[in-house]
């Protein structure tokens, strides 16, 4: 968690060179679809080692697979391949780094939930809670890269501001989605691993939708004055 509030610093002022703020100067890059794919595979197999070796499951472990593993089904497999063919080529120093820490989180949670076997109850307040928390989470997070994805079939090639939705309020609500997620799925498994990963979340998207709300602000002249970047009326 200590590490993760250095990364922060560092990615206020180095955004992460892929996407939109893609640059030369990274080395060797790989085209966005596989980048993508191999990025978030990994997070699979760790967590879904973890479950193996947990013996028997019980309900909340299949709770746990569904809400982990359905979130990175769709980062791994539709996600990549939903979006455009021509998308940014990403450096593969930054999928190496992705690769590594998705393989210590999933297993720092996998190893959490299914290996230590804390005793989590299905029907407990914090599981529902954290439930409900998740799947909005995970609707914000899907429906507004929906709307990133139909900007170019319906304006053309390049960059557009996208409406509708939470883009009435921040610039980057699919992060702020993803961020509402995991804080969801920490108040299921009630643990430090739970809220390490949310550091580690709001610690890399932060700074990259204050980066986004930024460049849309530089680059579109009636971009609307009253959005925030993350959080509506606030940051």
């Amino acid at each position: 968690m200590a590490l993760a509030v250095t990364v922060a610093v560092v990615l206020t002022r180095i955004s992460a060179p892929y996407g939109r703020h893609g640059r030369s100067g990274w080395g060797p890059t790989l085209p966005a679809q596989w980048a993508w794919c191999v990025m978030e595979v990994v997070t699979l197999v760790g967590f879904g080692w973890c479950f193996l070796e947990g013996g028997e499951p019980r309900a909340t472990d299949l709770l746990f697979l569904g809400m982990y593993g359905g979130h990175y089904v769709y980062r791994s497999v539709l996600y990549p391949w939903l979006g455009s063919p021509g998308a940014a080529r990403v450096p593969l120093s930054v999928v190496s780094m992705a690769v590594v820490f998705n393989g210590i989180n999933s297993t720092i949670l996998g190893g959490w939930l299914y290996l230590h076997g804390p005793e989590i109850q299905m029907l407990s307040v914090w599981t529902i809670v954290g439930s409900i928390v998740f799947v909005v989470g995970f609707v914000i997070h899907v429906r507004s890269d929906a709307i990133l994805r139909s900007l170019r079939r319906e304006n053309g090639p390049g960059y557009h501001i996208p409406q509708g939705f939470l883009y009435r309020w921040v610039s980057a609500p699919n992060y702020l989605g993803e961020i509402i997620q995991w804080c969801g799925f920490a108040l299921v498994i009630q643990g430090l691993a739970g809220w390490t990963f949310v550091v580690w979340t709001v610690a890399n998207l932060l700074p990259r939708a204050v980066a986004h709300h930024r460049w849309y602000r530089e680059r579109f002249p009636d971009y609307p004055a009253s959005r925030r970047a993350l959080v509506p009326g606030l940051l």
